[in-house]
């Protein structure tokens, strides 16, 4: 599984423990709904925003889903105290 599946597979599952679209998930992350179909198509990011966006993932993962097997997890920040 490539990187660019690993993201999307995360956006499909967020996704769908969320009950919002893919594309609602990609508008959050990249604030761009249009992400989520570029990335199914193919398109590339770069490694920064990967990596961003899979660090998001991580610190906002839903509580009783399952992280996939297969792609690593960044350990979760810590909230920043107000």
């Amino acid at each position: 599984m490539s990187l660019r599946q690993h993201l999307v597979s995360l956006m499909e599952i967020y996704a769908k423990a969320r009950g919002i679209s893919p594309s609602r998930v990609a508008t959050i992350i990249f604030s761009s709904g249009a992400m989520y179909r570029r990335l199914t198509d193919g398109a590339d990011i770069t490694v920064g925003r990967f990596e961003d966006a899979v660090q998001w993932f991580s610190d906002n993962w839903p509580a009783g889903v399952e992280w996939p097997e297969g792609i690593r997890r960044p350990a979760p920040k810590a909230p920043e105290a107000a």
